[in-house]
C-alpha cells in the first residue's frame, strides 16, 4: 500500500519554493530597476562648452584602483580633446606648467630598489619633470623612499624665484624647499601641532598643498586639522584659518586614527568643519579672500575675512549640471572671474561662472586629482565673489556607510556612473540581499 503524501508537508515545500523565487525575482527586479530609472533620469555632464575658444587644461590624475594608486596620468586637454599624456607613474597629483615649457607634477610610485630604512622594493614620492614636446618624457625627478604607498605622497610642488623647489610631504608632515637635490629650509607641522612619536606610521596631518603668497610666504592646506596655515619663512606660522576655538570640533579631526592628543594637554586644534571639512588646494585671492575646495563638505567656498578676524563662507557652491558634487579636490578662480573645479569622484572637470552656470565641462576617464587652466594656471590674487553665499546650493546627501561605501567603490571601480549615489547604492545592497536570500532557501529546499 503506497502511502499518501502528507499535504501539509507539500503546502510547506511549495510556500519555500515560492518565497525563493519571489526574492530572486523581487531582487533582480529591483537591481535592474535601479539602474535603468536613474540612468534614463540622470542629467548630461561632460562634454559641454558655451566658450568662445577651446581652452587648453593641464590635469594631473591620481588614478585608481586599489589604494588609489594605479593608471596615474599628467594629460592637457584642448577643449575636451586629449592633446598629449604621460603615464608611468602609479598616480600622479598637483601640476603646473613651468615657464620653459615644462611640467612640474607631484607623483607617487612602487618598485623601487633604492629604498633607505625600508624594505625593496619600495614606493617613492617627489617630484617629476615633464617635457611633453615632441613626446612626453620624464626628463629629471626628484623623490625619496617612504614606508607605504597610503597616505604619504608629496602631492604638491611649486617652483621659486630662488632657483628652489617648494614641496609638500605628508610622510613627515613638513613643507620644505630644495635645490640640487638638497633640502635647503624646511618647516615641521610639530612646531605647531601636538606630534605622534613617528609621524610616518599614521596619517595625521595629511598635509596636501602649498602655494607661494610672496617670496617667503607660502599658504599650507591641513587637511586633517580643517585648517589653512600661512607660513612665513623665518617665522613659522603667523595666520591660521578656521582657528580652533572649540573643544566640540575635536571628534571631526580624530576619525580614523588622524590627529590625537599627543601632548596629553586635553586638546587637539581642530578647526570647525561647518567652515572646512578636510580639504584641498586652496587658492590665495588676495588679502582677505581664500577659495577653497572643500572635500569632505561636498562643495567649493571662498572664505573671506570678517572684521573681528574670523573666516566666514562668502560664496559657496555644491553642484553644477544638476549633479551635486562629490569630493571636489580643487577649484581655481580664473582671470576670466570664473571657477574651474575638478570634482574628484564624479570623474569631471567643470567651469563655472559666478552664478553657478557651467560654461564648459568634460569627464574624465579616471580620478582627477587637479586642473590648471593654461597660460595662467593658478595664480596668486583672482577675482573674488560677491558674498551672497548661495550660488548652487543644495543638500549634499551623504549618509553614513553608504556615503563610506561609494568612496570605495570608486576607488576601485573608476568607471562607476556619477549618478550611482547613496540611493543607488542602498537599492543594490538591498536587491543582492534578496538575491541572497532566495538562494539560501533554494538550497535548504
Amino acid at each position: 500500500m503506497v502511502a499518501s503524501p502528507d499535504i501539509s508537508d507539500i503546502r510547506t515545500k511549495l510556500a519555500a519554493t515560492s518565497l525563493s523565487t519571489l526574492l530572486v525575482i523581487g531582487g533582480i527586479i529591483l537591481f535592474v530597476g535601479t539602474l535603468t530609472v536613474s540612468a534614463t533620469v540622470a542629467p548630461s555632464i561632460g562634454q559641454t562648452t558655451t566658450a568662445d575658444e577651446q581652452p587648453r587644461t593641464l590635469v594631473g590624475s591620481q588614478g585608481g584602483g586599489p589604494g588609489w594608486h594605479e593608471y596615474g596620468s599628467v594629460y592637457l586637454l584642448n577643449g575636451t580633446n586629449t592633446t598629449w599624456r604621460e603615464g608611468s607613474a602609479d598616480s600622479y597629483f598637483d601640476v603646473t606648467k613651468t615657464e620653459n615649457g615644462t611640467v612640474l607634477a607631484g607623483f607617487m610610485h612602487s618598485g623601487y630598489s633604492s629604498c633607505g630604512p625600508y624594505k625593496s622594493p619600495c614606493t617613492r614620492t617627489g617630484f617629476r619633470v615633464i617635457d611633453p614636446q615632441p613626446e612626453p618624457t620624464v626628463v629629471s625627478e626628484y623623490s625619496f623612499p617612504v614606508r607605504t604607498s597610503k597616505n604619504s605622497e608629496v602631492h604638491d610642488v611649486e617652483p621659486l624665484q630662488s632657483g628652489e623647489y617648494l614641496l609638500t610631504d605628508m610622510e613627515n608632515e613638513r613643507i620644505f624647499t630644495v635645490r640640487d637635490g638638497e633640502v635647503t629650509w624646511q618647516w615641521n607641522a610639530s612646531s605647531f601641532y601636538g606630534a605622534p612619536a613617528d609621524p610616518t606610521t599614521t596619517d595625521w596631518l595629511h598635509i596636501n598643498d602649498v602655494d607661494v603668497i610672496d617670496e617667503n610666504r607660502y599658504l599650507v592646506s591641513v587637511r586633517n586639522a580643517n585648517q589653512l596655515l600661512v607660513i612665513e619663512r623665518g617665522e613659522g606660522v603667523v595666520r591660521v584659518i578656521n582657528e580652533d576655538t572649540t573643544d566640540s570640533n575635536d571628534a571631526n579631526c580624530q576619525k580614523s586614527g588622524q590627529l590625537a592628543d599627543y601632548d596629553n594637554d586635553g586638546e587637539v586644534r581642530c578647526g570647525d568643519p561647518d567652515v572646512l571639512n578636510h580639504q584641498h588646494n586652496p587658492q590665495w585671492l588676495g588679502n582677505g579672500a581664500v577659495l577653497v575646495a572643500d572635500s569632505d563638505n561636498d562643495r567649493v567656498v571662498e572664505l573671506h575675512r570678517t572684521d573681528d578676524g574670523n573666516w566666514e563662507p562668502a560664496w559657496t557652491l555644491e553642484r553644477a549640471e544638476g549633479v551635486a558634487f562629490s569630493w571636489p579636490r580643487d577649484a581655481d578662480r580664473l582671470p576670466n572671474g570664473n571657477t574651474l573645479i575638478t570634482d574628484t569622484l564624479n570623474q569631471r572637470l567643470v567651469e563655472v561662472n559666478e552664478s553657478g552656470t557651467v560654461v564648459w565641462s568634460v569627464q574624465t576617464k579616471r580620478i582627477p586629482y587637479e586642473a590648471d587652466r593654461l597660460p595662467a594656471g593658478e595664480s596668486v590674487g583672482a577675482p573674488r565673489y560677491t558674498a551672497d553665499a548661495s550660488a548652487g546650493s543644495g543638500p549634499a546627501g551623504d549618509v553614513p556607510v553608504l556615503s563610506l561605501m561609494l568612496v570605495g567603490l570608486r576607488a576601485l571601480v573608476p568607471s562607476t556612473p556619477f549618478w550611482f549615489r547613496e540611493p543607488q547604492l542602498g537599492l543594490t545592497v538591498l536587491s543582492v540581499a534578496l538575491l541572497f536570500g532566495g538562494a539560501v532557501l533554494r538550497i535548504r529546499e
